[in-house]
């Protein structure tokens, strides 16, 4: 505008407006930015496909993803489609003019203000919702990949007589899709009723009618939708009582009760036949025009919902149920205690009645101490640093903190042995930099493995398998470690020209090249720059380290490539190395659960697998999942050096897994092809051990009266040596129950009665895979009123008692520490036997040895140095040797003096390394390594003589 002075205008100056060159780096910016971020998301998508591709599960992958797309595409359009066409009904059923009133005219300016963008902000409401609802349907693959696979489970519930599979598959989909209708619906009349009282189809304050004929249609119908919605859900509600959670005498509690099957099942059955009539009133509406039968059918089912749904109950419950609520309930507990028992495996559990006392001589009971039980006096939960002391060897190695007990045959006798791996440890690497992180310092080295029944005479492990490179009993093996439990970090292998450090001995570092074919290759550009924005780090783009040979190791751990694998399994938290076939393999326990069995009650993964060992010791399995049915259906492995991942079926008639199998075809292989030497590794899983030991503290009734009593209830008694007020964990242990006869490889624990101390019942579970009887759960269970003490109360007898107290104080002289190991439970003649390992940390060598030996029997508690003497003081008489004795009618031959003084001369080499290694003198260990070689292959050449 020209100035109102008349003088010539001044030059036009442009407000808030930015000059081209800024505006053209702003959108370059933002395109850059756009391009950037959809840069990450793709090198996300892509590195996992590559990943899965690397390890031939590229069909999970696929099948996972396009569940997820179709599923998002298919509800996100249904969802964008029903709001959509309601608001283009709305809109198009709007009455020609609007009313003249101040309502009206108020809502005239926005009508107006959204009259150019109306397309626009249709088109953004239908995208907002349909996102929400593809991305809440996406998460649903599970539900949906189940239903569509459903296998039966061959057994009905008791209530409805349908099959299991319509509860674990059938209806969390139904339900799924009932929600997403109701959701559909709400919204869409959200919509509805918005757009008719924008466009004066409803008015609140205009005189007259509040809504026109079509307003009153269109609203009615979707009314209709919801009544009808909510009459499925009362139907489906019918069924949902076979899985319900609720409390009885403070217990939590699944299934029908009696208030469920004689007063909320048939008020749903009414309530749905109301909301059924109640819909039917609201679809009328399209005829008649009112709204005055549909509101009284509405508020009738509310009422209803009220009377039938609450009230009745309620007096059911408080005048029928709780006058004689043992009678009432014991039907519907005994179906509950079928149900639970069936759904967790403890079905099958052998309870025999056992006396806690023992009528055999001290001799007998002596004798048997020798053969009942392979008496593991090595605790893998303490002796991890006796480890990491005498066979760490270097310092960027290191083994876990709790130690796994497998078996192998040693001298032609199978042995329970403690293992551990030495993997990577890159806290110990001298200089921590991305070559040394990534490149160099790649893989653990070689499994140790040391005795589980003996120890040498200074109380340190007897090694079966020892040094590095290792060697011994295990024979010849990949050693290379390169997949383990502590093994989180990406590594860059395969490249000649950047070596890896392999191991140091006395000839100095070794490197290695990696050979296997695991892992993405990293010779396309774009590959690298995917992985360098997948994990932001820019060098794997331009780093002359990485050649075409390169190849990109991570997701290492056992579990991580699992669960990768098959993301429908829960992962056991003890997974555990094996030499198999000249390899390492992590062998990983698997399982599969359900939330769905009619009648079984449900548990909480987390809090039932928790023990003493699980504070940043050991996982806890599935955190806070909850279940009512849980299977070890798969057992896998995890090669240590390749990475590659095998999946086993190991249950061949769970349901769920053959469900899975049928989604995911050709990733599980059948039990038939477990290859012997694997089979003899695999062991019961302790997680599912867990479960199964919390639930028969309960559940070992199998009468409803005694179970509604609460008089049998037991619990697991608290770690007494941790002092944590945690679960005492289950041992692996070989011992004879009273009906086997031999020896089986066990998974044990102990009861006590809730609220006591005393014992009330021993459990083992045959744990060998290749005995007929595994997975067999044996219960021996003690009279209430057994004078035999619980763990706890052995282990008060033990620090109370004043000459144990009195020896306790003299290990503890000069700074020393005393651990207390595993306290052992074994059933021995009709009475208990205890048995706990006593170690001390010396003030100089920092690492526990077993020095001592605790052990009670009827009431009798001893303290010797080895279990043989402790066993002797027990009984009061002399026990055998380890040799055994000549057959009869035989005279032993003379001892032969070369061999005797070649075997002495083999201790004292022993006894030098073990200086030597202490004090860290590798010169003199080697020496003394030689020295023992030499001594034991002149006693053999003497043996053989004589």
């Amino acid at each position: 505008m020209p100035d109102r002075g008349g003088g010539p205008p001044g030059p036009r100056i442009r407000v808030g407006r930015t000059s081209r060159r800024t505006r053209t780096l702003l959108m370059t910016v933002g395109v850059l930015a756009v391009l950037a971020m959809a840069f990450v998301m793709f090198a996300g998508v892509w590195t996992d496909w590559l990943w899965y591709r690397s390890v031939h599960y590229s069909s999970v992958f696929t099948t996972t993803l396009w569940t997820k797309v179709g599923l998002f595409f298919v509800f996100g359009l249904l969802m964008a489609t029903a709001v959509g066409v309601n608001i283009y009904l709305a809109h198009r059923l709007r009455p020609p003019l609007s009313a003249m009133s101040l309502e009206q005219q108020s809502l005239d300016r926005y009508r107006m203000g959204i009259a150019p963008y109306k397309k626009w902000a249709v088109l953004a409401v239908c995208c907002l919702v349909g996102l929400i609802a593809g991305g809440s349907a996406a998460a649903q693959w599970k539900t949906w990949l189940m239903w569509t696979n459903a296998t039966q489970f061959g057994t009905k519930d008791p209530q409805f007589h349908l099959d299991v599979a319509f509860y674990a598959f059938d209806l969390p989909w139904y339900r799924f899709l009932l929600s997403f209708g109701f959701a559909a619906v709400v919204l869409a009349l959200l919509a509805s009723v918005l757009v008719h009282y924008l466009y004066g189809g409803l008015r609140i304050t205009s005189p007259g009618a509040k809504a026109t004929a079509a307003a009153t249609g269109h609203l009615s119908v979707l009314l209709g939708l919801f009544v009808s919605l909510k009459a499925v859900a009362y139907w489906l509600d019918r069924y949902g009582l076979a899985v319900k959670s609720s409390n009885l005498k403070s217990n939590e509690w699944t299934g029908l009760r009696y208030v469920d099957a004689n007063a909320y099942l048939p008020a749903k059955t009414i309530l749905f036949a109301i909301a059924v009539i109640c819909a039917l009133l609201f679809f009328a509406t399209l005829w008649r025009r009112t709204w005055s039968l549909p509101l009284i059918g509405f508020g009738l089912m509310v009422l209803s919902a009220i009377l039938i749904g609450g009230l009745y109950p309620a007096i059911v419950q408080k005048f029928q149920v709780q006058p004689n609520e043992a009678a009432k309930e014991q039907p519907y507990i005994q179906k509950n205690i079928d149900a639970t028992r069936a759904a967790y495996g403890i079905d099958g559990t052998k309870v025999t009645d056992y006396s806690g006392t023992s009528t055999k001589s001290k001799q007998q009971l002596r004798s048997d101490a020798d053969t009942e039980a392979a008496i593991r006096l090595l605790d893998p939960n303490v002796v991890s640093p006796t480890f990491q002391q005498l066979q760490q060897v270097r310092g960027y190695y290191a083994f876990p903190s709790t130690l796994d007990v497998d078996r192998y045959t040693v001298n032609g006798t199978e042995q329970d042995t403690v293992v551990g791996l030495r993997e990577l440890n890159l806290a110990g690497i001298p200089q921590n930099n991305w070559i040394n992180d990534h490149f160099k310092y790649t893989h653990g080295y070689g499994m140790v493995a040391a005795k589980g029944t003996t120890t040498t005479s200074s109380g340190a492990p007897s090694f079966i398998e020892s040094d590095l490179p290792t060697k011994g009993a295990l024979g010849t093996y990949e050693q290379r470690i390169y997949y383990g439990e502590q093994t989180t970090q990406y590594s860059i292998v395969g490249d000649p020209v950047t070596k890896e450090i392999d191991y140091s001995d006395d000839s100095g570092e070794k490197s290695f090249t990696y050979t296997g074919k695991s892992g993405v290759s990293l010779k396309n550009p774009i590959t690298r720059a995917a992985y360098a924005a997948a994990f932001g780090e820019p060098q794997i783009l331009y780093s002359g380290a990485i050649g075409s040979d390169s190849r990109i190791l991570y997701n290492r751990t056992p579990k991580e490539r699992v669960e990768a694998v098959a993301p429908w399994l829960t992962i056991d938290g003890d997974i555990y190395p094996a030499v198999v076939n000249g390899r390492i393999q992590w062998i990983v326990d698997a399982y599969t659960t359900s939330n769905g069995y009619p009648y079984s009650s449900r548990t909480t993964l987390g809090d039932t697998t928790a023990d003493s060992l699980t504070n940043g010791q050991r996982a806890v399995l599935a955190q806070q999942n909850k279940v009512n049915y849980i299977r070890n259906s798969v057992k896998a492995t995890v090669d240590a050096y390749t990475g590659k991942v095998t999946l086993y079926q190991w249950d061949t008639k769970d349901p769920v897994l053959k469900t899975w199998m049928k989604a995911f075809p050709n990733t599980v292989k059948k039990k038939s092809e477990i290859s012997k030497a694997l089979m003899d590794h695999f062991r019961y899983p302790q997680d599912l051990f867990k479960v199964q030991r919390q639930l028969l503290t309960k559940y070992h009734v199998t009468k409803a009266s005694t179970f509604y009593s609460g008089s049998e209830v037991w619990q697991v008694p608290d770690d007494p040596a941790a002092k944590t007020g945690k679960s005492v964990p289950p041992y692996y242990l070989s011992l004879k129950m009273p009906d086997q006869n031999a020896q089986a490889f066990s998974l044990t624990t102990t009861f006590t009665p809730r609220g006591r101390d005393n014992l009330g019942a021993f459990m083992a579970v045959d744990a060998d895979a290749t005995s007929s009887d595994y997975g067999t759960i044996r219960l021996l269970r003690l009279p209430s009123n057994t004078p035999v003490s619980g763990p706890q109360q052995v282990q008060s007898q033990f620090n109370s008692d004043e000459t144990v107290a009195e020896k306790i104080r003299l290990l503890k002289g000069g700074d020393s520490t005393v651990e207390y190991g595993n306290l052992l439970t074994v059933p021995l003649d009709g009475g208990l036997l205890y048995v706990e390992p006593v170690y001390v940390r010396g003030a100089g060598t920092n690492y526990p040895l077993l020095k001592k030996v605790l052990v009670s029997y009827g009431g009798q508690t001893e303290f010797e140095n080895t279990l043989d003497a402790a066993l002797n003081k027990v009984f009061g008489v002399a026990g055998g040797t380890t040799t055994p004795p000549p057959p009869a009618g035989t005279t032993a031959p003379p001892a032969n003096s070369t061999v005797t003084q070649a075997l002495a001369d083999a201790q004292k080499a022993y006894d030098a390394g073990q200086k030597a290694l202490k004090a860290g003198d590798w010169t003199a260990y080697g020496q003394a390594q030689k020295d023992l070689a030499a001594a034991l292959k002149q006693a053999q050449a003497a043996a053989k003589k004589g």
